[in-house]
């Protein structure tokens, strides 16, 4: 059973930092998952945030988080994580993990879902 579990939002001030993490357990180090974060904030659709593949090789960043926001795995931990810099009050979502087997930049894309992690940027 595939479980993806987030951790590490909260509250920031504008300008500030946080770090979200992504454990991952039951998915096959045998698979080549892409794995990535997406946000949603309230009355706007779900998007993909960063990716990566499964070996860790980064391979998408939306163009409003490049140069302030890191995804990187540890695969010894099974672990996802996206560094999150110079936050603004437009960061403010609710951010999810996601595994897919087929790479892709929609959510429909994406076949397994961590349960989602409050960001909440002040201004």
């Amino acid at each position: 059973q595939v479980q993806l579990v987030e951790s590490g939002g909260g509250l920031v001030q504008a300008g500030g930092s946080l770090k979200l993490s992504c454990a991952a357990s039951g998915l096959s180090r045998s698979s080549t998952y892409f794995m990535g974060w997406f946000r949603q904030a309230p009355g706007k659709e779900r998007e993909l945030v960063a990716a990566v593949t499964w070996s860790g090789v980064t391979i998408y960043y939306k163009d409003s988080v490049k140069g302030r926001f890191t995804i990187s795995r540890d695969n010894d931990k099974n672990t996802m994580y996206l560094q999150m810099n110079s936050l603004k009050p437009e960061d403010t979502a609710v951010y999810y993990c996601a595994a897919a087997a087929t790479w892709g930049i929609v959510s429909t894309s994406y076949d397994y879902w961590g349960q989602g992690t409050q960001v909440t940027v002040s201004s």
